[in-house]
């Protein structure tokens, strides 16, 4: 892979990674699945998520802690106008 394409990839990547802080308070960067998607190039979530599996799957075989490397994030949306809870 030429120097280029690292470059534009690497750009990708930062434009979307965020910072969270860990329940120490210490800022981690991070990347949303569904941004990361896009960015590697799944254009449905579903192929995506068996992809997601498979790492996980990956980690537990070679004894990496998942929790250290997957975590369940929800993001929060904003309610469409008018919308009320329920």
């Amino acid at each position: 892979m030429d120097i280029q394409k690292i470059q534009q990839y690497k750009s990708a990547f930062d434009l979307i990674a965020k910072n969270i802080k860990d329940d120490e308070g210490n800022s981690i960067e991070v990347w949303y699945a569904r941004e990361l998607q896009q960015v590697l190039g799944y254009a449905r979530w579903e192929n995506f998520a068996v992809a997601i599996g498979r790492a996980m799957e990956s980690c537990k075989t070679l004894g990496v802690s998942i929790d250290d490397h997957f975590r369940e994030v929800t993001k929060m949306i904003a309610l469409a106008k008018g919308a009320q809870r329920a």
